[in-house]
């Protein structure tokens, strides 16, 4: 495996992987590598010829409050377990190197950005669709790996492939739990033990939420109530939001009539922690 620190030199390696005819399989990272993470190299792994893994914590993502400088970060760890699971070429470039002096292009996907995780966050998710525009353009993937914890994150870069035009596919794989069900993220290592056990309460809600979908509950009002409850009978929650939307437009909707994403944030403590499922009448 090489890592690979300056954009010229993965550049030069696109190049020189296009010219073979190279179908290219890309799993865009922040590292600090869990199972979740691995679960979307190895499928890379399994589809394509050539998997390369990025490894950057995006400044453009975060806000002037949030964890930018204390996220998660282990490179040399990271490394190991991407040489063990057969990755190619690890890129992990520097800020400066994505982003040089006098940087003023971004890319924004309007509308379904101003969703969700939107609200709260203002200019994240510009951050993410422009990062991800520069891998794809400097990598140039056949495909590109997403978990569904992240599925905001999924369908925007989804619409960004479409409205310009890429000939890469978005592949989407379900989102990767601890036993006790709680969403494997980097951002679990800021949990103390009670926030950790009471965090289990998402997914307990959603599941609650399916089970009561399933068996024909129509009104999402009533939906969004029963996980409000659950959840703020937790001590250490504060609910950013509880959602019941279109899984394509992330409309807000009221009637159940047919797929819906139930979508959930929530700080436990300094966390806060995303969670969602795809469900079906």
């Amino acid at each position: 495996m090489e890592v690979v620190n300056s954009v010229e030199r993965m550049r030069e390696i696109s190049r020189d992987l296009r010219r073979k005819a190279k179908e290219v399989g890309l799993v865009p990272t922040m590292g600090a590598f869990h199972e979740g993470h691995l679960s979307l190299i190895r499928e890379a792994r399994r589809r394509d010829e050539v998997v390369v893994v990025s490894l950057f914590v995006n400044p453009l993502q975060f806000g002037p409050s949030e964890d930018y400088e204390q996220y998660p970060r282990d490179l040399e760890r990271d490394v190991a377990l991407a040489s063990c699971l057969g990755v190619d070429f690890l890129f992990a470039p520097s800020a400066e190197e994505i982003y040089p002096q006098r940087f003023d292009t971004y890319v924004t996907v309007e509308g379904l950005s101003g969703k969700l995780c939107g609200i709260s966050r203002p200019g994240h998710f510009r951050g993410v669709t422009t990062v991800v525009a520069k891998l794809f353009n400097l990598i140039l993937p056949r495909r590109a790996y997403f978990g569904q914890k992240d599925a905001q994150q999924a369908i925007i870069v989804g619409k960004m492939i479409r409205d310009l035009d890429w000939d890469i596919e978005l592949v989407m794989l379900p989102t990767v739990r601890e036993e006790d069900g709680l969403a494997m993220s980097s951002r679990n290592l800021y949990l103390s033990q009670q926030e950790r056990q009471e965090a289990t309460v998402l997914y307990r809600s959603l599941c609650w939420a399916a089970e009561r979908i399933k068996a024909g509950e129509k009104e999402a009002g009533g939906i969004r109530e029963g996980i409000r409850e659950m959840i703020c009978s937790m001590p250490s929650a504060r609910i950013d939001y509880i959602s019941v939307v279109d899984p394509e437009t992330l409309e807000e909707i009221e009637r159940i009539e047919g797929k819906v994403l139930v979508a959930l944030a929530v700080w436990f403590g300094r966390a806060r922690l995303i969670d969602n499922l795809i469900i079906a009448p």
